[in-house]
Order: structure tokens, then C-alpha cells, then sequence
């Protein structure tokens, strides 16, 4: 009884934690989510709290003060005395709270607090950043005329033109590795295979420069392929190291009646292996691909910042505009590039647990 009662108790404390980081984690989003559809005033000068009913200051009764009051002496106020500085501010009263209202005209609001919802919904900022913003801008002929920004489409297809091959090129090129490192027997195979494993920990900072002057040197700079390629070398040491050990714990009796009835090292992979590894392929295909589709770094290097090349991170960064005065429309963005990466992931999501167990339990 007293073991079921501690049990129990561990099973309580491990929800409460898990509960805690899930809304650590989501907290952040929600808010994330609620002002993306708030118009630009109100992100700037509100919380996005502010959408659910809470109490605020509203404007109540005037009082007018006489007009020779001296605002650098004490100013009384229905028999109390405050300082400037303090109805500049906003002070305590029996009946509220006192804030000037007009100093020029010597009135004093006399505010109340009440409940308020901020109802204000926009899609402006979706349509801001899908089909691009409109600006005014004046000649010096004294014309306004108006244009429109870009939006999000051109960037969308080339991040998917560069998400989707960079991906499914390690995973396969690893795939095959990790099934020869696993299951052939050749000379220096488990040296080869430390190397690839060596390379987890070098940073991919220190080859950008040399692996850009080969590029540069080969003509593949600047192109799609040159940056499948790199993502792909970048990829390869966790993708074949995962696909490794989940291929290595594959019974070895499957092998050998494959073997006794013919089957070339071929067909065993791609009859046996493949269909088995689905789960592991997934799991480490959503890795991959959200890790291309999220980058900066890699795509500003080897395929550039150009308009008709720019991938969704490069494209969510200049939104902001030259001095940062859009950044509101980063909320809605950051939105927009998540669809597809949370689509790929819920697609896969039952194959996602098991293949991340793959190779954990052995027999």
C-alpha cells in the first residue's frame, strides 16, 4: 500500500512538471498568436493580455480648476493637495484616480476603474505580409504615389524548393550508410565510421569559408544545388548516426534467411530495410527538415539575400524594414512559417515516438 501511495505521489509531482514546461513553452506562442491579429497601435502600447477582461482607468468627471492656479505650488484638488508631478502621473484619490486632463486649461479628470476587453481584430497583418504592404510615397513634384511591397509567396517556394530535396537527400545517402556500417564487413569501416561521428561536434562556423571558396571555384555558389549539397554534408553525421542505430538493432535472423534464400544486399535493403526503418526515416526526416526550413545562416552563405533566392528566415527578417519600424508584422510571419513545418510534423507524428525509441532496447 505504501509503495502504490509513493508511486502515485511520483506520478503527481512528474505531471505537475510536465504540465509546468508545457506552459512555459505555450504561454509565449498564445501570446504570439493573440497579437498577430491585433492592429499595430495595439502591440505597440498594450500587452496582448489585454484582449481578456481586466479592470483599467476610465475617464470620468472634469473638474475645473480656477485659472490662476500656480502649477509650481501645491494645487488643490476637493480639499487635498497634490503636486504637479503627481496629477502628471496620475494620483490616488477617494473617488479614483486624478490625472490632468488638459494643464493648459487647468482641468483635472477624475478617472474610475472598470472592466474592459480589447476586442480589436485585424488580418491586416496576414495580408500585409502574404501579398505585401502598400506605401505612400511623395515626388518632388509634390505627387503621392503608391507601392507595394513583396510579400511572403516568392520565399515560401524557395525555402520548399530548398527544404524539400535537402532533406531527402541525407536521409537516403544515410540510410545506405548506416546500413553498410551496420551490416557489411569491409576494411576500415569502423574508422570511417568514427570520423562521420566525429564530425557531431565540429561547428559548421569553421566550413562555411573554406567549403564557399570550393563552391565558388566549382560554379555552385548561388545555386540550389550548391546549397542542397551543403545542407546535405551538414546534415549527414547525425542523420547517418541516428539511421545506425536504428538499423543496427534489426534481428540478424532476418538477414540470414534473406541471404539463404538470394536475396542480394539490394534487395535486402530496399525489400527489408526500407520499410522496417519508416518509422526512424520519419522521425529523422522531420528533424531535418525543420532544421533547413528554419535556417539563415547556411542559405545566406551559399545561395544569397537576393530577392528571387531569399528563403522565409531571410524574408521574415526584412520585414521589419530598414529601421525596425514594421516589426509588428513578425508576430502574423512567425505564424505563416510555422504552417508547414507543424503540417510535416503532425502528418508524421505517429512514426515520430517510435522511431526515436528505434534502437533503444535491444532483442
Amino acid at each position: 500500500m505504501v509503495g502504490k501511495k509513493k508511486r502515485k505521489g511520483g506520478k503527481t509531482v512528474v505531471n505537475i512538471v510536465l504540465g509546468l514546461i508545457c506552459a512555459i513553452w505555450l504561454l509565449p506562442t498564445l501570446g504570439l498568436f493573440i497579437s498577430s491579429f491585433r492592429p499595430a497601435a495595439d502591440i505597440l502600447h498594450t500587452g496582448w493580455w489585454k484582449i481578456f477582461p481586466h479592470q483599467e482607468w476610465k475617464s470620468g468627471k472634469t473638474i475645473q480648476l480656477s485659472k490662476d492656479v500656480d502649477l509650481r505650488q501645491p494645487i488643490e484638488v476637493n480639499g487635498k493637495t497634490y503636486s504637479d508631478d503627481q496629477l502628471k502621473a496620475g494620483v490616488a484619490a477617494d473617488d479614483g484616480r486624478l490625472l490632468w486632463e488638459n494643464r493648459r486649461a487647468r482641468t483635472v479628470n477624475v478617472q474610475e476603474k472598470g472592466w474592459k476587453v480589447k476586442t480589436d481584430v485585424t488580418l491586416d497583418n496576414y495580408k500585409n505580409v502574404l501579398s505585401g504592404k502598400e506605401y505612400k510615397i511623395k515626388e518632388a513634384d509634390g505627387t503621392e504615389i503608391t507601392q507595394k511591397g513583396s510579400g511572403l509567396s516568392q520565399a515560401f517556394w524557395n525555402t520548399l524548393t530548398i527544404a524539400v530535396p535537402a532533406t531527402v537527400i541525407p536521409v537516403l545517402i544515410a540510410c545506405f550508410a548506416a546500413y553498410a556500417f551496420a551490416w557489411l564487413r569491409f576494411p576500415g569501416r569502423k574508422t570511417l565510421f568514427v570520423i562521420i561521428i566525429a564530425m557531431l561536434v565540429i561547428p559548421i562556423q569553421v566550413a562555411l569559408i573554406p567549403v564557399l571558396k570550393d563552391f565558388t571555384s566549382l560554379g555552385l555558389n548561388g545555386s540550389y544545388l550548391g546549397i542542397w549539397l551543403a545542407h546535405t554534408a551538414f546534415g549527414l553525421p547525425l542523420v547517418t548516426y541516428f539511421m545506425y542505430n536504428f538499423i543496427s538493432q534489426l534481428p540478424k535472423d532476418l538477414f540470414e534467411s534473406a541471404f539463404i534464400d538470394g536475396a542480394s544486399h539490394f534487395t535486402i535493403f530496399s525489400k527489408l530495410i526500407l520499410p522496417l526503418s519508416v518509422p526512424a526515416l520519419a522521425s529523422i526526416s522531420i528533424f531535418q527538415f525543420l532544421w533547413v526550413w528554419n535556417d539563415y545562416l547556411v542559405s545566406l552563405i551559399f545561395i544569397g539575400n537576393q530577392p528571387s533566392v531569399q528563403v522565409m528566415s531571410m524574408k521574415i527578417a526584412d520585414l521589419v524594414g530598414s529601421r525596425g519600424n514594421d516589426w509588428h508584422l513578425l508576430t502574423s510571419a512567425a505564424f505563416i512559417s510555422m504552417l508547414t513545418p507543424l503540417a510535416i510534423f503532425f502528418l508524421l507524428q505517429k512514426y515520430f515516438v517510435r522511431g526515436l525509441m528505434g534502437g533503444s532496447v535491444k532483442g
